[in-house]
């Protein structure tokens, strides 16, 4: 286990039900369809990812060192830019965040890479008896 991933998946997974409540209750009067639509898509690719990386930390690096933890930092800075933008583009109107967004997502693409990567080790790597 890596108590760091869990800790960070919690506090994504936290945030995300906190911002998809705020979203629900108080910004559907408040901002435009398509910037609500904005918001909506950065909580749940947060939570998604806030997920993971909770699982991530379950899983640890034990069978494939360093890959796991390559894995969660890509999620966690993917986090940061891919929804930390939709945030600031949808709630401020800050447009200069949107080339940031696809930075985030290319850093989601790696972390999923890399855990296939590392799916791929594992899977020939026989179980102990």
């Amino acid at each position: 286990m890596d108590a760091k991933w869990i800790s960070a998946g919690a506090a994504n997974g936290f945030i995300a039900v906190a911002a998809g409540a705020f979203g629900a209750h108080y910004l559907k009067t408040k901002l435009s369809a398509g910037d609500l639509a904005t918001f909506e898509v950065a909580v749940r690719y947060q939570m998604y990812h806030g997920l993971t990386l909770l699982a991530l930390g379950f899983l640890g690096d034990s069978r494939a060192p360093g890959l796991t933890g390559a894995s969660a930092w890509c999620f966690l800075a993917g986090i940061v830019l891919f929804s930390g933008s939709l945030y600031g583009l949808s709630l401020a109107g800050w447009k200069w965040l949107g080339p940031i967004t696809p930075l985030g997502g290319v850093l989601f693409l790696a972390g999923w890479l890399l855990l296939f990567i590392q799916g791929l080790g594992l899977a020939r790597t026989p179980a102990p008896m």
